[in-house]
């Protein structure tokens, strides 16, 4: 991690309020927050910010968060990078097929706040000690 936060973590979001609401939050909270509006600015930056945890919009237009969370955990270095998939789908079989994906966690929108930065605190301090 880097000196002077908690860590960085990338968050893939192609909306932007969702975007502002959750920089705010973990902006508070001494994080480092680099963001992402498509799969393919979540690669470039992946690869520029190594982060330590990952946030996951599902929904997005160009390449989806499952397709995008199964190729993020197919590439050396990042296999072990806990990915969170925030995400409107809340039907019947949408968190397991999240976690098959390889997503580690799953929080609902909209984003409880409070939730949000106890399960970035839990991924971050179990990876860790990994």
């Amino acid at each position: 991690m880097q000196s002077g936060n908690k860590g960085t973590i990338l968050y893939v979001e192609d909306n932007s309020d969702n975007r502002t609401l959750v920089r705010r939050v973990l902006m508070a909270e001494n994080y480092n927050l680099v963001e992402a509006g498509s799969a393919r600015e979540a690669l470039e930056e992946l690869r520029a910010a190594r982060p330590n945890l990952i946030l996951m919009d599902i929904n997005m237009p160009d390449v989806d968060g499952y397709t995008l969370t199964t190729k993020i955990k197919s590439m050396p270095g990042f296999e072990k990078v806990p990915i969170i998939a925030i995400t409107a789908n809340v039907m019947r079989g949408d968190r397991e097929k999240t976690l098959e994906a390889g997503c580690d966690g799953y929080i609902q929108k909209p984003i409880d706040i409070d939730l949000l930065s106890h399960e970035i605190e839990r991924f971050l301090t179990r990876s860790a000690n990994v």
